[in-house]
């Protein structure tokens, strides 16, 4: 790992009604996962609903705190994770601004999903700078802390290459200090004389060799430094392979192994598509919901054999069931010894049992709502205190002192 790629990572979701099964398979249980192994900064995207949703903005202020409560009744720990909400921290919004002051219109209108989301929301005008610029917000968001890994999806790969080309830009035009070489040679001095030597060593082999073991060493040795700030970090960085202080490092993208997670009609589970299972749906619903869910077109009777492939419950039970008992399921559909009825019921006794606990504990946040308003005045705070320190260096950087 890259020294200035820390162990950080970022992730938001943006706040547009209840979360469903989809959210949480396909996102919520590997936020649970990763928060053991990384610093985990987790935050509620209401100015990036605002980009689709800015004509009837309630749904927004409604969802913010019930998406807090579902996470937190999910498994997201706050002693693990910072949880924040993007509005509250304003330096979000500057480093925004500043950043537009560099950034190609053209990089912004080639990103994919523009498009995509523009065919996606026909019915709302989203010819605005907000929704052309939501990517550069994004980017924003990862790089005031400084996030080392995005946890993402194949489809928001170029978000993060956009990211990276919007710090590597960014860098170059301001990580130059006047005093940057001596700075970065009193920071030797930090770390002490058998590594300083080792370190001048391996800078003046890569730099007069060519020699990327020497790089790779020197970065390894740097990043086991305990003597030194991260900005002295970050500037040793530079110092070893010819550049400038790293101020802004370029983050990578953690693909995510999430399951599609399949709607009630056999499309992907989408508010827009009407077709979820929410967390908090009762008992009763979710059982009326399956059974009602459409099947193969040839089973018309109960007598009539169908094909699993060809029938929207069968994705879920690749979600819910084992191999063995699809086996099983799958020969009694072929054979028609089974029913549609008996087959959805495997996934109603799944949903229900995944759903059961998250539920009760959604009940015990709803009995507490001021415990969950202090994790997140806990969680912004904290978000803050990081976003801060970036953005001051920004400021400097940018020239923009006095403040």
């Amino acid at each position: 790992m890259n020294i200035n790629q820390t162990k950080r990572v970022l992730s938001g979701m943006r706040p547009t009604g209840l979360l469903h099964l989809g959210h949480y398979h396909g996102v919520l249980k590997n936020w649970i996962e990763l928060q053991h192994s990384y610093e985990c900064f987790y935050f509620v995207a209401d100015w990036h609903a605002l980009t689709t949703h800015y004509e009837d903005p309630s749904i927004i202020g409604e969802s913010s705190r019930d998406m807090v409560i579902d996470w937190l009744a999910a498994g997201v720990n706050p002693g693990n994770a910072t949880i924040f909400i993007q509005s509250r921290i304003p330096e979000h919004a500057e480093l925004y601004t500043l950043l537009s002051m560099i950034t190609p219109l053209g990089w912004l209108e080639r990103v994919p999903s523009y498009k995509d989301q523009q065919e996606k929301f026909r019915d709302k005008d989203l010819a605005t700078y907000g929704f052309l610029g939501y990517p550069l917000l994004q980017s924003a968001d990862i790089l005031i802390y400084k996030a080392g890994f995005v946890p993402v999806g194949e489809d928001q790969v170029a978000h993060i290459e956009l990211t990276r080309e919007i710090a590597r830009r960014f860098n170059h035009l301001y990580g130059k200090e006047h005093d940057f070489e001596q700075r970065a040679e009193t920071a030797i001095k930090k770390m002490g004389k058998k590594n300083a030597k080792l370190y001048k060593d391996a800078r003046r082999r890569y730099r007069e060799q060519g020699d990327t073991e020497a790089l790779a060493f020197g970065e390894a040795l740097l990043e086991s430094q305990q003597n030194i700030s991260l900005s002295d970090r970050d500037r040793l960085l530079g110092y070893l392979d010819g550049g400038g202080r790293i101020l802004l490092p370029e983050p990578q993208s953690l693909l995510t192994a999430s399951p599609k997670m399949p709607g009630l009609d056999g499309q992907k589970m989408s508010k827009s598509y009407g077709n979820t299972i929410t967390l908090r749906e009762s008992p009763q619903d979710i059982e009326k919901k399956i059974r009602t869910m459409p099947t193969d077109p040839a089973r018309v009777r109960r007598t009539d054999p169908g094909d699993p492939e060809k029938c929207p419950v069968w994705d879920l039970h690749h979600i819910y069931t084992s191999e063995s008992t699809r086996l099983e399921l799958a020969e009694g559909c072929k054979t028609a010894s089974i029913g549609c009825i008996e087959c959805k019921q495997h996934i109603i006794d799944a949903v229900l049992e995944e759903l059961r606990p998250i539920q009760l504990r959604i009940k015990d946040y709803l009995n507490d709502l001021s415990g969950v308003d202090s994790i997140i005045n806990e969680g912004c705070e904290n978000a803050r205190d990081v976003a801060q320190d970036t953005i001051a260096e920004v400021r400097k950087a940018m020239g923009l002192v006095g403040r």
